[in-house]
């Protein structure tokens, strides 16, 4: 009998990381809600539970690193390994902007939880992804990470200047270059996946739902040999 796929979703009580949650349920993981607020994780599983699928809840908060570290102790003790870490938790700030104009306070603090809170969180959970058979890493970006759309006056996202938020997913994306060399010889693959435009609290506007964009993150979560990939619905996306 396979064994039992244990799964962390990041973020994972609302939005596109409660549906990459539900997919992944659906598909047979046990599946691990990680969240800050424990009232919205404890609610987050109780939907799920509602539609006969079995989760657990973390507290996780990416800017306590006393909560990783225990997050992993935790896993470690049930589990023994982690198969899929899906970074999926992050925020926007609208006081970010163009450079000459933003506040130079919600700069750090998105840069704070979307790079630096995602490279500890993977820190944390690294050994438990090298215990396990198969290990993935999948890390929620955006083609507005992309230098060379960002670059690009014809781009749609040409004109879409958040200094903050484009930087650090520029930034997640190049964790996902770095691990990828630095796990070259384990069974660990990373990726960068876009989700698509989807319509969420954080962006506050799109035209896919979360359903669907968690299509693709659950598709990278699940198997295949992409590794080192900067990823979209529409192909691969330059770095």
């Amino acid at each position: 009998m396979a064994q039992e796929r244990i799964a962390l979703v990041t973020g994972g009580n609302k939005g596109i990381g409660l549906e990459i949650a539900r997919q992944l349920a659906q598909a047979g993981l046990r599946v691990v809600i990680g969240a800050r607020d424990p009232q919205r994780g404890q609610d987050a599983v109780a939907d799920l539970a509602r539609e006969g699928l079995e989760a657990s809840f973390l507290r996780l908060d990416l800017d306590d690193r006393d909560t990783l570290a225990q997050a992993a102790q935790h896993l470690a003790r049930d589990h023994g390994r982690l198969d899929v870490l899906v970074n999926n938790a992050g925020i926007f700030d609208f006081a970010d902007a163009v450079p000459g104009k933003a506040s130079i306070e919600a700069v750090r603090r998105v840069m704070e939880v979307n790079f630096i809170g995602t490279l500890a969180v993977t820190q944390a959970m690294l050994p438990l992804l090298r215990a396990a058979p198969e290990g993935r890493i999948v890390n929620l970006s955006t083609s507005l990470a992309s230098l060379t759309l960002n670059g690009d006056p014809a781009s749609t996202y040409y004109s879409q200047q958040f200094i903050g938020y484009n930087a650090s997913k520029a930034a997640l994306n190049m964790l996902t270059v770095q691990l990828h060399e630095e796990l070259k010889d384990t069974a660990i693959k990373v990726n960068s996946v876009s989700p698509g435009f989807v319509k969420t609290d954080l962006t506050g506007h799109g035209t896919m739902t979360a359903e669907e964009g968690a299509r693709l993150p659950v598709q990278f979560a699940l198997g295949g040999e992409e590794n080192g990939r900067f990823v979209e619905p529409d192909g691969v996306t330059p770095w």
